[in-house]
């Protein structure tokens, strides 16, 4: 049974077990494992965290291994986007933001929608029966959530031509 000493009580730390697994073993060795010095056998020499300090103080600082791993996400994401190019069938269905992207709008772009909407006087539901879209898209215009939502820039102009506004900073 492992006694989990620090070194400083107990067997004296000249025992034969692997103070980490209990195992007994005449080839020990000194280990800091949590801040504690151990005597353990050579399966439990890899939790030895001055061993992994060195290694690591090999590789520089580290900052070479953050910056290499950064760099290869940033190039598996890369060649996602180049594989799916042209491909929108990860996208959902029946959208393709490529074609229909939302342009810049003026900053007031949800009052107007709304204000035009009700001047009209139709409730969101008619609207989105007659433009054929989701209601909740034309909810997130009027709320100012058109980017926020992936609202396409072909709804913003089925707005403008309805209603005769302009939702567009040109």
């Amino acid at each position: 049974m492992p006694k989990y000493s620090t070194g400083s009580g107990g067997g004296g730390g000249d025992g034969d077990s692997c103070e980490l697994c209990g195992r007994s073993t005449g080839n020990l060795r000194l280990a800091n494992v949590a801040g504690a010095e151990l005597l353990v056998c050579g399966d439990c020499a890899p939790h030895d965290d001055s061993r992994k300090q060195r290694t690591d103080s090999n590789k520089s600082d580290g900052h070479d291994e953050t910056v290499s791993r950064q760099k290869r996400a940033a190039q598996r994401q890369a060649k996602v986007y180049d594989q799916a190019k042209g491909d929108a069938s990860h996208w959902e269905e029946g959208t393709d933001y490529e074609e229909d992207r939302l342009p810049y709008l003026v900053s007031d772009y949800g009052e107007r929608a709304e204000s035009a909407r009700q001047d009209a006087g139709l409730t969101i539901e008619e609207l989105a029966d007659e433009l054929d879209v989701e209601e909740s898209d034309i909810d997130a215009v009027e709320q100012g959530r058109a980017t926020r939502a992936g609202v396409g820039g072909s709804l913003v102009r089925a707005l403008e031509e309805r209603f005769g506004i302009e939702l567009v900073d040109e």
